[in-house]
């Protein structure tokens, strides 16, 4: 089970360090408005999708909440079908498709997931909650 800070479930990007830093910046700063991962992960978490209207608590690297995401879209398609327009809108500054595939590839790698045309990915678009809009999500 993924971490709670209360009732929410946290969204801890990328690895701890740098790469988790950055991410969290750029969801900040409004230029990140969504994150794949991978199906396989939730099964093995035993956690569920997340659904559209959900509040998630952006963390650092110990679990201290950052600011909250509110998701607006959930999609699982395999990761040939991963579209541009979802890829540019992670907003890591991939130039195209291919650049997004490759680093996400490697990055899978290194992580010990092997990841082919058929693996199925989670999709996941968010906004970034207002700070002064604590109103739960559903």
């Amino acid at each position: 089970m993924w971490p709670r800070i209360g009732d929410l479930r946290t969204l801890a990007l990328g690895t701890p360090g740098e790469m988790r830093a950055n991410l969290n910046t750029l969801v900040l700063n409004g230029v990140k408005k969504a994150t794949a991962g991978l199906l396989s992960e939730y099964a093995a978490e035993g956690e569920e999708l997340e659904h559209v209207g959900e509040r998630l608590a952006l963390v650092d690297d110990h679990d201290a909440l950052l600011g909250l995401v509110e998701v607006t879209d959930v999609e699982v398609v395999r990761f040939a079908d991963v579209s541009w327009e979802f890829a540019r809108s992670e907003g890591e500054g991939d130039h195209d498709l291919d650049e997004w595939r490759s680093g996400h590839l490697r990055f899978w790698a290194s992580e010990g997931s092997a990841v082919d045309d058929d693996t199925e990915i989670v999709c996941i678009r968010f906004r970034l909650v207002p700070s002064g809009d604590s109103t739960p999500g559903t």
